[in-house]
């Protein structure tokens, strides 16, 4: 043995304790300065001292050596970053100290740190003076509570976006209570994190010190929102019950609401927007957006990296999704006549509208993609096969290693994620992803694309993206 277990076991107490000590300076940046801490992508607030050593660990898949990210590294940057007075940034911590590595140049990292960070430091009170901006979720359905979960999550020291306001139609008796009941523990993403109390009497639901006021309409142009304090709000819509400018532009009726964002493809002239694709294409004038679809928020990123790159021919999309409540639990009449079986017992083909909405995020695809889905007996996580003809001939090992410096070192860091690693999809249920890039381990047949997944030796890669 070249370790032994007490020696072992001291330096894995020595961790923890570097990671203990992580956690006050992590909520203290988050809270009072606005600061988001992560480690190549993965979040650390309101993280455990086991979650931050397993983020530490995982940096192993994202560093040239595989060597596994030191806590004593990452605590010494937080410690500095602590003293710095910052105002509102968000820090990879990993990546910090992968520079540092490369281009330290003899400085010590605290120097270092200093020096990286110098264009935020001594702002905090320059980003603390901005007000929050207040959202209201039109819907509390599957998409609305995850909604309500980010938001609170994310909310921080109130600066940022802040959950002020649900809107639902009246339902049975003891309605209040049922929904913070959903909100508090979901079958399929688990229990809430945090404190969830409830006031019959106003009708509010107030969640980790966020007061949200529950508001019961069935006509979307009649809520006066700012009798409950709500101004310039953002409005989210995730009925899917509106999808046009027409439909949704109701809600702009209404005093308080200042814009609104659809959790859906938008019809007609919508923008569809794909945050780190096409967000620059928002206006001031723009009233009425829409966030496109799950699996169109998986592919494009995916196929913008290829396309700037490689150059795209033509192509297909093959969606495998899971189950949604527009299914039936059993064999039932439906207007679709496949959807109407049992979605727990049938995988169904259907069509998806992902190759026309990806055009519309990225119209260099216009007419180049087609595109089919089959929803499958699993409650959550949807994957995309892409089967692209190239313009540019390549290698498995080329298409790899670039997706995997676009995961973390271009402008799409923050939309793909690289892995190598075997997956299934239960343990992406309940991790809030962005489009992960699945990489073969056996060689691919082919010199056009040479992306392969689970097996397969055909110019395919997969996009999978956790789905509401």
């Amino acid at each position: 043995m070249t370790q032994k277990p007490d020696q072992c076991l001291g330096e894995w107490i020595d961790r923890e304790a570097l990671a203990e000590a992580m956690i006050p300076l992590i909520g203290q940046l988050y809270r009072n300065n606005n600061v988001v801490t992560s480690i190549y992508g993965r979040g650390l607030i309101n993280r455990s001292v086991i979650a931050i050593l397993k983020a530490h660990r995982f940096a192993r898949h994202r560093i040239a050596d595989e060597a596994e990210l030191s806590v004593h590294d990452t605590f010494q940057i937080l410690k500095t970053m602590s003293e710095m007075n910052l105002g509102a940034a968000s820090v990879d911590l990993g990546k910090l100290v992968a520079k540092y590595k490369e281009a330290g140049n003899g400085r010590n990292l605290e120097q270092f740190v200093r020096e990286e960070l110098a264009e935020v430091a001594d702002k905090r009170h320059a980003s603390s003076a901005r007000k929050g901006t207040d959202v209201v979720l039109y819907g509390f359905g599957r998409i609305g509570r995850l909604l309500a979960r980010i938001l609170i999550e994310k909310t921080g020291g109130g600066d940022g976006l802040r959950l002020r306001a649900i809107v639902v139609r009246k339902g049975a008796d003891n309605d209040l209570v049922k929904r913070a009941s959903l909100l508090r523990r979901d079958s399929v993403h688990g229990p809430f994190d945090g404190t969830i109390t409830i006031d019959e009497e106003n009708s509010t639901i107030t969640a980790n010190g966020n007061l949200i006021q529950v508001i019961y309409s069935n006509d979307p142009a009649s809520v006066d929102y700012t009798q409950y304090g709500i101004e310039n709000a953002l409005l989210v819509d995730n009925t899917g019950k509106w999808r046009d400018a027409e439909g949704l532009g109701q809600h702009l009726k209404c005093p308080g609401v200042a814009r609104v964002v659809l959790t859906a493809p938008g019809k007609g002239e919508l923008k569809n927007i794909v945050h780190g694709i096409n967000h620059g294409d928002i206006t001031a004038d723009d009233k009425i957006i829409s966030a496109a679809s799950c699996t169109t928020n998986a592919i494009v990123p995916v196929l913008k990296a290829v396309n700037d790159q490689y150059g795209i021919v033509n192509g297909h999309v093959e969606t495998v999704h899971s189950y949604t409540n527009d299914q039936n639990l059993i064999d039932n009449f439906h207007k679709g006549s496949r959807r109407g079986r049992s979605a727990a017992l049938n995988m169904v083909i259907t069509e998806t509208g992902a190759a026309t909405a990806a055009a519309k995020a990225l119209p260099v695809l216009k007419g180049k993609l087609t595109g089919n889905a089959i929803r499958v007996p699993t409650p959550n996580v949807s994957m995309a096969i892409l089967n692209l003809n190239l313009e540019k001939a390549t290698s498995r090992e080329e298409i790899n290693e670039y997706l995997r410096q676009m995961a973390m070192h271009s402008d799409l860091q923050k939309q793909i994620t690289s892995s190598t690693r075997r997956k299934w999809s239960r343990p992406t249920s309940s991790v809030r992803a962005m489009p992960a890039w699945w990489t073969p381990r056996r060689p691919s047949a082919t010199t056009t694309a040479s992306c392969s997944t689970s097996g397969t030796t055909t110019s395919s890669a997969t996009a999978v993206r956790w789905c509401a």
